[in-house]
């Protein structure tokens, strides 16, 4: 055997066993890998429950703080809520629903109330002020910055709308024509049917 012959032989025994490595090592990948678990039943972290569950990541992080929706002529809803709380799962998509109807012109401003810091005291300008301790909860402004909801639990969005019309001065929904849900995305449209 020449020592050409023995390397041709031997580069083809290393090219075999890399490609049988590699095809080992890649289904050890694919057998090992865990699906997607998010799942909207439970309390476990799953990421922003806005993207997850109501297909509407425009909402976080929010486009205002507080402070600044107050001092313009826009009321102003604030959501309190948790990514890893089933019930602010499920909320999540009402959210996006209201948001979907009023978010041109009602400032939406989702706190995590992990993000509240700790303090004695907050002004009425800072989140922490109106956080009564229980997620989901929604606090509704109106153009004067003067609470006209304050609500903790999954507060129907029938009784959010109504709030708003009441703000907007709008005709009663018994009263009204069917409003059209303008989409936000075509995810967010299958969840919230």
């Amino acid at each position: 055997m020449t020592i050409a012959t023995f390397v041709k032989s031997w580069r083809r025994l290393v090219a075999k066993c890399l490609l049988i490595l590699t095809i080992g090592l890649g289904c050890l990948l694919v057998a090992d890998t865990q699906p997607a678990l998010a799942k909207f039943d439970n309390d476990t972290f799953d990421g922003n429950i806005f993207v997850l569950y109501a297909g509407n990541g425009s909402l976080v992080p929010p486009k205002v703080t507080l402070a600044q929706s107050l001092k313009r002529d826009k009321p102003t809803l604030l959501v309190f809520y948790t990514d890893d709380s089933s019930d602010c799962k499920q909320y999540a998509t009402v959210v996006s629903s209201l948001q979907a109807f009023y978010g041109r012109v009602t400032d939406f401003i989702p706190i995590s109330v992990d993000a509240i810091a700790p303090k004695s005291t907050y002004t009425p300008d800072e989140p922490g002020y109106y956080y009564s301790g229980f997620v989901p909860q929604v606090v509704l402004f109106d153009q004067s910055g003067k609470i006209v909801l304050n609500e903790k639990g999954q507060v129907p969005f029938e009784r959010v709308d109504d709030a708003f019309r009441k703000v907007f001065n709008l005709l009663p929904r018994s009263e009204s024509v069917e409003l059209k849900q303008r989409a936000v995305n075509e995810f967010n449209t299958e969840l919230t049917k």
